[in-house]
C-alpha cells in the first residue's frame, strides 16, 4: 500500500514517484533471493547512486540533491518497506558522508565529496570496536602521528558494508581521554587493511557487517577531518542525524509488516468470515497501523526541526526509540496474524521480524536513546 505523504513540494512528489518505481524495479524482485543466499546485491547502490539516492540531503554544489532531510527520510522509508538491509546500508553510507561534510576544509570536500555522493564511493562508519560501542570514549584503535601522516593500529567492530565499502569514517585514537579521538576519512583499499569474515547475522544478511583490522596501516595527513581530538563531537554529531535513518527504515519495515498482515487479513476466511472482520484480529491491525503512524510522526518532527536549525538531539533519540520498538511489535504482531504461515520463510513477515530486532541496537541501544532523552529532564 503507498503510503499517503505530506510533502513540502512538487519536486518531492516527484522523487518519492521515483523512489517507489526504483525500489519496486531493483529491490523488489532481488531481496529473497539475496536474503536467503546471504549474497551482495553486486551494482545495485552504483545504481541508487545513479538515480540521485545516495546524496539526497547534501549541497547540490558537490552533487548532492539538496534536498530536506524530512524528504530524505521519507525516500529512506520507501527503499525500507521493500529491502531493509538496503535501506540501512544507504543510511549507513549518508551518516558516514556527514563528518566531511560538516567539518572537513573545502579542499577536502571538492577532493572527495562528489564521488562520494554520487554512490561511486559508498561508505562505511566506523566508531564502533569489541569492548567500545555504546561507550565510545573507550576506543583503544590508534592513530600515530607520522612524517608521512598517521599510522593506524588496531580492530574496530561492526562495520556496515564492512569489505565491500569505498571509503569508511574512521575514528581512532591520537591521545588518551576522551578528547583524545580522531576522525579520519579513510580509503576502502589501503594497504594494511583486512577485514574479517561477514558477521552470522539474525537478519539484513546482504550486506556485509564486519571487524576491521588497521596493522599500521598510514593514512596521510590530509586525511584528517577536523582537528585532533575533535573526533567523539563529529562522532555524537553525525549519530544524531544517523538515527533519524534508522527511525525511518524501522518505519519502512514496519508498513511492510503491516501491509502484509491487511493483505492476508482480507483475503483469508474463518468461520465464513475474512478474519479482518472479526474484531479481535481488526482491533490488533489498528493498533498497528497506529504505531506505524506514530512512528512517522516522530522522526518527521524530528526531521523538521534539524531542517529549521534547530536543536533535534532529544528528538532523535526519541523518533530512534519509538520507531524501532514499534518496528518490533508491529513485525511480531504480523507474525501473529499470519498463524503458522508468518512462522515460514514462504511470507517474509518472519524475514521482517528477525531484521526488526538490530534495529533496536545500532546507532545507540534504545537503552542508550532512554538515557539521552533522560539527561535532557534532569538539565538545570
Amino acid at each position: 500500500m503507498a503510503v499517503d505523504r505530506l510533502l513540502p513540494t512538487p519536486e518531492a512528489e516527484d522523487l518519492i514517484a521515483l523512489t517507489r518505481e526504483i525500489a519496486d524495479k531493483e529491490l523488489t524482485p532481488r531481496v529473497e533471493q539475496h536474503e536467503s543466499a546471504e549474497s551482495y546485491p553486486e551494482g545495485l547502490f552504483a545504481t541508487l547512486g545513479r538515480a540521485g539516492l545516495l546524496g539526497l540531503a547534501y549541497p547540490e554544489e558537490f552533487g548532492g540533491g539538496g534536498q530536506p532531510y524530512e524528504v530524505y527520510l521519507q525516500v529512506l522509508e520507501e527503499l525500507a518497506a521493500r529491502w531493509a538491509a538496503v535501506a540501512v546500508a544507504t543510511s549507513v553510507h549518508t551518516m558516514a558522508c556527514y563528518p566531511l561534510t560538516a567539518f572537513g576544509t573545502d579542499t577536502q570536500k571538492e577532493q572527495w565529496l562528489p564521488r562520494m555522493l554520487a554512490g561511486e564511493l559508498v561508505g562505511g562508519y566506523s566508531l564502533s570496536e569489541a569492548q567500545a560501542g555504546s561507550d565510545a570514549a573507550a576506543l583503544n584503535c590508534k592513530a600515530q602521528r607520522t612524517e608521512n601522516g598517521y599510522r593506524i593500529t588496531g580492530t574496530k567492530a561492526w562495520i556496515t558494508h564492512g569489505g565491500k565499502a569505498g571509503f569508511y569514517t574512521l575514528f581512532a585514537r591520537t591521545a588518551p581521554g576522551s578528547h583524545g579521538v580522531s576522525c579520519f576519512l579513510a580509503p576502502g583499499q589501503t594497504e594494511g587493511l583486512s577485514f574479517g569474515k561477514p558477521e552470522r547475522k539474525m537478519g539484513l544478511q546482504a550486506v556485509p557487517t564486519t571487524s576491521a583490522h588497521w596493522d599500521g596501516a598510514v593514512l596521510a595527513a590530509d586525511r584528517l577531518i577536523g582537528t585532533e581530538g575533535q573526533g567523539l563531537q563529529i562522532a555524537f554529531s553525525a549519530l544524531d542525524s544517523g538515527r533519524l535513518g534508522i527511525a525511518a527504515c524501522a518505519t519502512g519495515l514496519a508498513q511492510a509488516a503491516l501491509d502484509a498482515a491487511v493483505a492476508y487479513a482480507n483475503e483469508r476466511t474463518t468461520f465464513g468470515r475474512r478474519i479482518v472482520d472479526h474484531q479481535g484480529l481488526g482491533f490488533l491491525l489498528a493498533d498497528m497501523a497506529a504505531a506505524v503512524d506514530s512512528a512517522r510522526a516522530t522522526y518527521l518532527d524530528a526531521a523538521r526541526r534539524r531542517d529549521a536549525g534547530r536543536p533535534f538531539g532529544r528528538q532523535a533519540s526519541v523518533a530512534k526509540l519509538v520507531a524501532t520498538d514499534a518496528a518490533m511489535k508491529v513485525t511480531t504482531d504480523a507474525v501473529q496474524v499470519l498463524g503458522g504461515y508468518g512462522y515460514t520463510r514462504d511470507f517474509p513477515v518472519e524475514r521482517f521480524m528477525r531484521e526488526a530486532k538490530i534495529m533496536q541496537i545500532f546507532e545507540g541501544t534504545n537503552q542508550i536513546q532512554r538515557l539521552v532523552i533522560s539527561r535532557t529532564l534532569s538539565a538545570g
